[in-house]
């Protein structure tokens, strides 16, 4: 099997990142903090001599975007009218907690029950979907059929939620280790893959905002 890298970009800061919301299916912008984050980590990405021939995102906005600004400080802009976007890539649905401060949920429902519902694997908040849910339901189908049919180096622009299914799926995490593989916005996870198994792993950090 040929050998592969798999370059796992969460989105840059958006505006409910910044308001403290929580976002799940909400399809928020980028803020200019997010802005400047994709950009950063596209100029990191072309010091890196990564040059990715294939670009997948999620349907949200705030993740198409990340890739677009990214591809554009590489010199890759040829490659933006060929990104494939995926429904299976969106973030995890927060379900009745989409839209809500993280402090305002945390008084009404209690810090401890917040925390089961953002960083437990199973549990789902109310209307929502878990982290289960989203690997098993979603992620996983999708990675056993596109997986397969990548190139030699592939960018996929996505959320937290979705690149952490991700990881588990591709078997760099575990669902009792995930909750360490905190992800950043505008940072991400570089993936060499040989034989169809993880060959080696580096962490992708964008440059500090200027």
């Amino acid at each position: 099997m040929t050998a592969k890298t798999l370059i796992l970009l969460r989105h840059g800061q958006s505006r409910w990142n910044l308001q403290n919301r929580f976002t799940g299916f909400h399809d928020a912008g980028l803020s200019d903090q997010g802005v400047a984050e994709a950009r950063a980590v596209g100029r990191v990405l072309k010091t890196m001599g990564l040059a990715p021939q294939a670009v997948l995102t999620s349907t949200q906005k705030r993740a198409h975007d990340t890739a677009c600004l990214a591809l554009t400080e590489m010199g890759q802009e040829a490659l933006i009218p060929a990104i494939r976007r995926f429904d299976a890539l969106r973030e995890r649905d927060y379900g009745d907690l989409t839209g809500m401060d993280k402090d305002a949920a945390r008084k009404a429902f209690g810090a401890e029950q917040v925390q089961v519902w953002r960083r437990s694997y199973d549990v789902a908040p109310p209307e929502g979907e878990s982290l289960q849910d989203v690997v098993e339901g979603r992620v996983r189908p999708w990675a056993g059929e596109v997986l397969p049919t990548l190139p030699g180096v592939t960018l996929i622009a996505a959320h937290g939620n979705s690149l952490r299914a991700l990881l588990i799926v591709l078997g760099a995490e575990t669902p009792q280790t995930i909750n360490a593989a905190e992800i950043p916005t505008g940072g991400g996870v570089i993936l060499e893959l040989a034989g169809g198994k993880i060959a080696a792993r580096r962490v992708l950090e964008h440059t500090p905002a200027e």
